[in-house]
């Protein structure tokens, strides 16, 4: 590589501006920038680029030149300069799968942490609700008492309604008076029964009387 350029490269503008025009309209074409001087006697002559979405760059037309010969392009292209917006470098499609489902992994991960440091709190905040309670909260086996509207909205107090001894009283003798009543119709039913038995027998022995006496009857003829 030599560290002088070839002078007739240098003032190749003109050639390099007409090999620009062809690939790239000329409104996109800047100001002259500098050059870099390549392998083999190579001269990269670059200038400004007003594309947007790209700063930082440069068009790059390389020229060289034979002895005793004119300058000719070999390559025109556009590249970025020092400092320049660069995409990311290319990664194959298996490490970027490798690197989602990694990522994927950990976020589930932190996920069911959290979940547990909620259940945790949770029974914190519980067991903190049972010593906040005193003697008075519990039955005597020991289970905690249901106050109004513990149970589904309903109000349990409302329902444990104490027991009247003169209503039971009064339902017993209602009861007793029911009873007393049906032992009486069924004394009054079997009376008529043996009634009945005892007329039917004595009509049986009129009927029989009456017979013997026609017998008689006969016999005195």
């Amino acid at each position: 590589m030599t560290d002088q350029a070839d002078p007739a490269l240098l003032e190749a503008r003109d050639l390099a501006l007409a090999a620009l025009r062809e690939i790239t309209p000329a409104s996109s074409i800047g100001a002259p920038a500098d050059y870099r001087i390549e392998d083999g006697g190579v001269v990269s002559l670059r200038f400004e680029t007003t594309l947007p979405g790209y700063p930082g760059w440069f068009w790059t037309v390389s020229l060289a030149r034979v002895p005793d010969a004119e300058p000719t392009v070999l390559e025109v292209e556009l590249l970025p300069g020092d400092g320049a917006l660069l995409a990311p470098d290319w990664v194959p499609w298996a490490e970027r799968l490798a690197d989602y489902q990694a990522a994927q992994l950990a976020l589930t991960e932190a996920a069911g942490a959290d979940a547990d440091a909620d259940d945790d709190a949770d029974a914190d905040d519980d067991l903190d609700d049972v010593d906040d309670l005193d003697a008075a909260d519990f039955d005597r086996d020991g289970s905690p008492i249901l106050h109004a509207g513990d149970v589904d909205g309903v109000d349990i107090d409302e329902l444990d309604e104490p027991i009247d001894a003169d209503d039971d009283l009064d339902d017993e003798d209602d009861a007793d008076e029911d009873d007393s009543e049906d032992g009486l119709d069924e004394d009054d039913d079997a009376d008529e029964d043996d009634s009945d038995e005892d007329a039917d027998e004595d009509d049986s022995d009129e009927d029989d009387a009456e017979d013997l006496d026609e017998a008689a009857g006969d016999d005195d003829a």
